[in-house]
């Protein structure tokens, strides 16, 4: 027996649909560039685990660093191990990571767009963060007294490891 129409109708959109879900699932790959490999004494792949409302506001009257909670997914330089939770400094995170470099501030960048919980970003860092930058920092995790701060020079998206 041959489905009815409005069946092979709800039967196309439902196929419509899978494709298009999965047409839109990006896949980052491992976020290695030139850039990541190169700069920054520290290169991890890790999860952004949370951002601080406060942490990322468009301040129009000033430049500043917010940081942001990751946990380490993998070491691809440096001494962190995987599982360890770090604490990055991102400059005007609220700009794309693209056009975050400015007069002042130079050699950062990278392809993310915007900051979400949950991402996976890999990130070329220096540390201490004060060797790098001394400007204003907007520190939520100040009371847990995180240390060391690291500075974030190049920042891609990535898949998890």
């Amino acid at each position: 027996m041959e489905p009815s129409p409005i069946i092979q109708k709800l039967r196309c959109v439902a196929a419509l649909g899978v494709l298009l879900l999965c047409s839109c699932h990006s896949s980052h790959g491992d976020g290695s560039d030139a850039k990541m490999t190169s700069l920054g004494t520290v290169e991890v792949t890790a999860r952004l685990v949370e951002v601080q409302p406060k942490a990322i506001v468009n301040r129009q009257l000033y430049d500043y660093a917010a940081i942001l909670k990751y946990e380490v997914l993998s070491v691809h330089r440096g001494a962190l191990k995987k599982g360890d939770v770090i604490y990055v400094a991102h400059y005007n995170p609220f700009k794309p990571r693209a056009s975050a470099a400015d007069k002042r501030i130079k050699d950062i960048g990278g392809n993310v767009a915007a900051f979400f919980a949950g991402e996976i970003h890999r990130l070329a860092m220096e540390v201490p963060l004060d060797e790098h930058y001394l400007g204003a920092i907007v520190n939520e995790y100040f009371d847990a007294n995180p240390s060391p701060l690291y500075w974030a020079v190049w920042t891609n998206m990535a898949d998890a490891p």
